[in-house]
């Protein structure tokens, strides 16, 4: 196949990309500077996003078997580069007094999002595992980089080893599952293998094991129960940049990819699949959480947060079944959009208040927070709440979406999961709230001794915190943008 000038279009965002890690790279060779590594990073990452946007209307080009650039991929490549970009804001000042190269962290960082825009336009199971690979390596560097930093560093080193192993035991699963399609069908494109994954296929039995076994290795990433073990542990001792990154756009491009799989393949219409996947999710809910229901660690608490959220998505998915994928579709897509959002703004709260050398991360460590400094008080609650679904939020309408799709697919015992998961959820969100509300007898500033206040990250946190307010309250122009790229997935 020869590719084109006019084929390398709609690849723009991505050889942005690539170009912003060639130039952090050649800048690290000349001479080393923190502030040039991040300059460059984040201002490419912001044009790669803003080019992604402007191609979105006209987008529909398939790029050889490997990769499609259609208008749902470069909606989420902007978010993905955008957040990125947020990202690499509330690092700046978390890295400044490490005592070692930083520059490099950039360097992981822009790699990290590379193979996240392949994974948002993969079409094919090889572009898929080589962006979850790119995706994974550059993340075990993230976890582990301020491993000379002090007292850190045993927990950064443990995080990062725990990722690696099961990470690899993950990549492990999927390979095992594409080797069987491709014994089966002799193709490794999504849309090839349908024939073979509907009951009626000759390899039928083949198929539904290939299904599982790709499943698995995707929950391993996604980290839904029980293959979540690794979660809490790896979010806990990562420094909080990686741990953002980890829970945005890591989950958000492997739930994508899962989305693409299931749609293209058609792989609810196998019963098998359509129960694991059912079965995952309620285990999910319940047992996020409940475990965060014992935690004292904010990390902890947000980790297994994530793996209830993961567990509602997963109910928007099984949905797709009976609402012939357009609903569940524009449903997943809006729950994706309102948890990077969440978690950005909860885990970057955390960020402005912590270094590379100690992570205010403990429950205890935020009493007292309203009196001392409202402003981040304010938008922690407000990351919080939204989380546990309350209205005048995006995370209400994100739950609302799937609610209602979950109304319409008639999965009566799926939403009563989501219930009882939700009012658990609430608790022990307020829980924090509470902390945040009571009288601290120290009058210190949470951040003092460790660093000054970044008046970049602080917009940073004021965008989230205007995203969710508008978009809770009045949230057409996100859904009108979502109604327009769903079509594109099917």
């Amino acid at each position: 196949m020869t590719i084109t000038f006019a084929d390398l279009i709609p690849l723009l965002p991505l050889l942005i990309a690539t170009l912003t890690v060639v130039f952090v790279m050649s800048a690290i060779a000349i001479k080393r500077n923190y502030l040039i590594a991040y300059g460059i990073t984040t201002l490419g990452l912001i044009i790669a996003a803003w080019i992604s946007f402007y191609l979105m209307p006209s987008a529909e080009h398939q790029i050889t078997p490997l990769l499609i650039v259609d208008s749902y991929s470069l909606f989420f490549t902007a978010v993905v580069c955008l957040t990125a970009a947020g990202i690499c804001v509330l690092s700046f000042p978390y890295f400044s007094d490490l005592q070692d190269n930083k520059e490099e962290y950039f360097l992981l960082l822009g790699i990290a999002t590379i193979g996240s825009i392949v994974l948002v336009s993969s079409n094919h199971f090889v572009s898929m595992i080589i962006g979850i690979e790119t995706l994974s390596m550059c993340l075990y560097g993230m976890v582990a980089y301020p491993v000379q930093n002090g007292k850190s560093a045993a927990f950064a080193l443990e995080a990062a080893v725990k990722y690696l192993v099961l990470s690899a035991a993950a990549s492990g699963f999927m390979l095992f599952g594409m080797a069987l399609i491709y014994a089966q069908t002799g193709s490794l494109e999504f849309s090839s293998v349908t024939s073979s994954l509907t009951p009626s296929g000759a390899g039928g039995q083949f198929a539904t094991t290939a299904l599982i076994l790709l499943f698995t290795g995707l929950a391993f990433k996604l980290s839904l129960a029980p293959f979540h073990i690794w979660t809490p542990d790896v979010y806990q001792g990562s420094p909080l940049p990686a741990t953002i990154y980890l829970a945005t756009i890591g989950k958000a491009v492997t739930f994508i990819v899962l989305l693409r799989i299931v749609v293209s393949t058609d792989a609810l219409s196998l019963q098998s699949v359509n129960q694991a996947i059912a079965l995952v999710a309620i285990a999910s809910i319940i047992l996020g959480n409940l475990l965060a229901l014992l935690q004292e660690n904010i990390k902890r608490i947000l980790s297994y947060s994530s793996i209830a959220h993961m567990g509602y998505l997963l109910i928007a998915l099984i949905a797709s079944i009976d609402s012939n994928g357009t609903l569940s579709t524009e449903t997943i897509t809006m729950y994706l959009v309102a948890y990077i959002i969440m978690s950005l703004g909860a885990f970057g709260v955390a960020s402005v208040l912590s270094s590379s050398d100690a992570d205010l991360d403990n429950i205890e460590d935020y009493e007292g927070l309203f009196w001392r400094d409202p402003w981040l008080a304010c938008i922690f609650t407000g990351m919080l709440l939204s989380l546990a679904g309350i209205p005048l939020t995006v995370g209400f309408i994100g739950k609302f979406y799937v609610f209602f799709s979950g109304v319409e697919s008639e999965l009566w015992g799926l939403l009563v999961v989501l219930i009882i998961g939700s009012g658990i959820g609430l608790y022990y969100y307020l829980r924090i709230v509470y902390k945040m509300l009571l009288s601290s007898e120290d009058n210190d500033s949470p951040n003092d001794g460790v660093l000054p206040r970044d008046f970049s990250a602080d917009a940073v946190l004021a965008i989230t915190f205007l995203l969710l307010l508008f978009l809770g309250i009045y949230p057409t122009p996100l859904t009108s943008i979502i109604e327009s790229i769903s079509s594109n997935i099917l």
